[in-house]
């Protein structure tokens, strides 16, 4: 490892820091959602005023008008199942309970996304002047075969030209629920019915403060842009032209789409620190035309499944992006190399453990060319160490005079200084692409591996009595420590062999010492495929010494400084550049000086 590859890992060691600090979710204090304005409140509070309502009396037989007979009745629910879904409906028209049938919670038990009264529904609209919750009425329940699929129809009859209708269509196979609304005789009136979801985020997963980093509101505009609220704070946004919302989970998606759009939306998220029943509370409040109710257009649909790319990008547009895979070109990485190569494994192996040792390989195999270029350039540098050492000796102080040496001389010797750090950056969309496909991958939840009970969250083989800073925790993760074990001791071995002193070379275990600390809290999988990729850069190097041979490099710089002499060398692009902005910096500092 030279100077130049060592500023390189450096500054990768920096730039991991600041993303880490800047961008990556933590354990955030609660904080009061943004406040509403005194309409929006009115409304929430007009809603709340509807849902607890205990009995027909005088006032509600007012306020439903011909609805009112509606009002009073017993609730009851209906069971609906397909490959992937459980559903319970209410007779009230909405859902009660969601059971995802191939899934379980950490603890094993059946998961839901939908139970005990944690998902509340509202639909209020304007009814004979008065406000009018539709979900507090009590539906006459029909179920109906169409082919494939079941309908489950809730009617409420006014007279034999009057009535309101919410249908659910449930397909034999997928997460998909399809969901209409028709009214015929009904007088709604005002410009928009309001949807209403309260939804008390039930915890699926094993580390409370990870599932409640990940876990938030996205929404997708008739525009094509694809946002989403905070998920390391309480957050409340309101937007326009809507196509669907996401309640987004670290795994697994709530969603309500509109087949037309939700002309504004009152989005908002919240988190109680001290309450470990639940992860966070989403609130969704959307609008939608009474025209579309009143001529038969509002048409619906829910999503309730996995956060799994392959299922979610066939759902609708912009779906996909639930799953983060990070910013160009670090999203080009994931999506069209490493999931790829992932899913292709997969259909083979079904040990997730050896599927990424397999994928280290072929990544390893892959970078081949750039790790040889590294250890190229590093060799070449090692052989003018001695030069190096010569001109900075004779200079001094004289930085700028150095700076310049050095460059003559290694446009004499033909070499360029950057070529052993800059195959390390070239590196980084692939090493930062880890960070975002481990974590996120669906696949790896729930598979153990050795020791690892799940491969998707931290591995522990000791818990502490009390929680580190630095985002390490209270657990001791065996990945984690052999990963960094084996980086020292890669550093350690470079260090053997550079011409850094000082310093510099006690730098180079920075980066070691940080991922110690960011992984800890991380996927076991994302811990486990660094330290394979350790092992195998062990025997990389081996095999791609030997193939080194510093003696022909140096019999090369040696003919390439005969030409030099002769004036038939060409200077590189770059070094001319480099040059040009070195004289550039020099005239400047004179300037500064007179």
């Amino acid at each position: 490892m030279d100077k130049n590859s060592a500023i390189g890992l450096t500054l990768i060691a920096v730039l991991l820091m600041g993303y880490f600090y800047f961008f990556s979710a933590s354990p955030t204090p609660p904080q009061p959602l943004a406040k509403q304005d005194s309409t929006s409140q009115e409304k929430y509070d007009t809603v709340k005023r509807v849902v607890l309502k205990a009995a027909v009396d005088s006032s509600l037989t007012k306020q439903y008008g011909n609805l009112s007979a509606f009002v009073n009745g017993k609730e009851e629910f209906t069971n609906i199942e397909n490959d992937v879904l459980k559903l319970t409906f209410s007779n009230n028209a909405t859902l009660s309970e969601v059971n995802l049938k191939k899934f379980k919670t950490h603890g094993q038990a059946p998961l839901y996304l939908a139970k005990d009264g944690n998902n509340k529904f509202a639909l209020t609209a304007t009814y004979e002047g008065r406000l009018i919750d539709l979900y507090q009425l009590y539906y006459q329940t029909e179920t109906i075969r169409q082919g494939d699929s079941t309908q489950i129809v809730f009617t409420a009859k006014v007279s034999e030209t009057a009535y309101f209708k919410h249908i659910y269509t449930i397909p034999s196979k997928g997460y998909n629920i399809g969901y209409r609304i028709e009214s015929k005789g009904i007088a709604l009136t005002g410009k928009a019915i309001n949807f209403y979801w309260s939804d008390f985020i039930a915890l699926q997963e094993k580390d409370l403060n990870d599932s409640r980093n990940r876990t938030t509101v996205n929404y997708y505009t008739t525009e094509e842009s694809f946002d989403g609220l905070s998920e390391s704070s309480a957050d409340s946004k309101t937007v326009n032209d809507l196509k669907w919302i996401s309640i987004k989970q670290k795994f697994f998606l709530s969603a309500f789409f509109a087949r037309e759009k939700f002309n504004t939306a009152e989005l908002s998220i919240s988190v109680d620190a001290k309450d470990s029943s639940y992860v966070k509370k989403a609130d969704v409040n959307l609008t939608i035309p009474v025209n579309a109710i009143v001529d038969n257009s509002a048409s619906f649909s829910y999503y309730f499944g996995p956060n799994d790319y392959r299922i979610t990008k066939e759902v609708t547009e912009g779906f996909s992006r639930n799953m983060y895979l990070g910013w160009p070109p670090v999203i080009w990485v994931n999506k069209f190399l490493l999931m790829p190569v992932f899913d292709f494994l997969q259909t083979f192996i079904g040990n997730y453990g050896l599927i990424i040792l397999l994928l280290v390989f072929f990544m390893k195999m892959l970078l081949m060319p750039l790790t040889y270029t590294s250890y190229k350039g590093m060799a070449k540098m090692r052989l003018l160490k001695p030069e190096l050492d010569a001109i900075k000796e004779k200079n001094g102080d004289n930085m700028t005079q150095a700076q310049q040496d050095q460059m003559k001389l290694y446009q004499q010797a033909g070499v360029n200084p950057f070529a052993g750090c800059i195959p390390l950056l070239l590196q980084m969309p692939i090493l930062f692409s880890m960070f975002y496909l481990f974590p996120n991958s669906i696949d790896l939840r729930q598979q153990p591996f050795l020791w690892a009970e799940d491969l998707s969250t931290w591995d522990s083989i000791a818990t502490l009595p009390f929680s580190i800073p630095f985002g390490y925790g209270n657990h001791v993760g065996l990945f984690v420590l052999l990963m960094t074990a084996s980086q020292i001791i890669y550093t350690w071995q470079n260090n053997q062999l550079t011409s850094v002193q000082g310093p510099m070379k006690s730098m180079s275990y920075i980066m070691p010492l940080i991922f110690l600390f960011v992984l800890n809290s991380f996927s076991a999988g994302l811990s486990f495929y660094y330290f394979v990729s350790n092992l195998i850069t062990f025997a990389q190097q081996a095999v791609i010494k030997r193939f080194v041979d510093e003696d022909k490099i140096k019999s090369i710089m040696d003919e390439n400084r005969k030409k030099a002499a002769l004036g038939q060398s060409k200077k590189s692009k770059f070094m001319a550049k480099l040059e040009d902005a070195m004289k550039a910096s020099e005239e400047a500092r004179k300037k500064g000086k007179k």
